[in-house]
């Protein structure tokens, strides 16, 4: 019987039993793409990560993350607590990280306290915001068992938006934030009805305090095994892209406050500037230790 450590953390918290836990195998070298896929879904968590040796070994690591249904180009909460992890062993330069990921190279800088602990990370997202199709409210809102006018429009219909990892983002009112809820049969209807998402469906909802700066998200997933996920770096970061994309500003700095309603408060830093290559986005947050354990294979 084989072995393979592993650690869980909180991220995008400063307490344990907040934020989005992950779990970590820092070290996933002669697992198996079965065994990996297979782990993430006894984890049961929304996405396990798998650290492996670069193919340039300039950079810091191959990073592999998977949710519980199947294996993900770039997510946001994965890269940070994986980060966060690596660094506590020592890994990294300068306190930079570079991880090689499916959608790209992924660049994080890790966060320290006054007495040099690790504290988190800020990531700089893979690639450039990039548009897919809108869809109508009257599609978007019953995944959420919403109201077609709860769906605000002022700003952008519903769009399909990504810096790495694609979400379908749209404002709504605060009082319908609260209420909103995942309707499986609708998701499956709307994905069905509109081919150009390319058989992925993920739902952002956001709504702006009166300055706009500061934001409450939930994120919506059933199709792909998570029916609500506590913190989402991979759509904040879109999000904060798209947002500065509707003004004149060279740069723009969010703060997003997720997973309220399932009991995981968490925070996520998001910042976005125009480059020579398009909108660039980054999000940072703490982390926290949780478990260490094996895996039994």
């Amino acid at each position: 019987m084989r072995t393979c450590p592993f650690v869980t953390v909180d991220v995008f918290t400063d307490r344990r039993f907040g934020g989005n836990p992950l779990a970590v195998f820092p070290d996933a070298t002669g697992l198996s793409d079965a065994e990996m896929q297979a782990l993430a879904a006894e984890f049961n968590l929304s996405e396990t990560t798998f650290v492996l040796p670069p193919a340039d070994f300039a950079h810091t690591a191959r990073v592999r993350i998977f949710n519980r249904t199947a294996e993900m180009p770039f997510a946001g909460h994965p890269n940070v607590g994986t980060a966060f992890v690596l660094a506590q062993q020592g890994r990294g330069r300068d306190g930079v990280l570079l991880f090689e990921e499916i959608a790209g190279l992924v660049r994080i800088s890790v966060e320290r306290d006054s007495t040099g602990v690790v504290r988190g990370a800020t990531i700089a997202a893979p690639q450039p915001l990039s548009l897919g199709p809108t869809l109508p409210p009257a599609i978007v809102a019953p995944c959420a068992g919403l109201r077609t006018a709860d769906i605000l429009t002022t700003t952008h219909q519903p769009v399909q938006a990504s810096v790495g990892n694609p979400f379908v983002i749209a404002e709504v009112s605060p009082p319908a934030l609260g209420r909103a809820a995942p309707d499986l049969a609708a998701f499956r209807d709307a994905l069905a009805r509109n081919p150009a998402l390319n058989d992925r469906y993920a739902l952002y909802l956001y709504a702006r305090d009166p300055q706009g700066t500061t934001i409450r998200a939930r994120m919506f997933a059933p199709l792909a095994g998570t029916w609500e996920d506590p913190a989402t770096g991979s759509a904040a970061t879109p999000l904060a892209a798209l947002l500065l994309s509707f003004t004149q500003d060279e740069r723009g700095r969010f703060e997003i406050h997720q997973g309220i309603e399932m009991g995981r408060p968490s925070v996520l830093r998001t910042t976005a500037e125009r480059t020579p290559e398009g909108i660039r986005a980054t999000v940072a947050g703490n982390c926290v230790e949780v478990l260490r354990g094996e895996a039994l294979l």
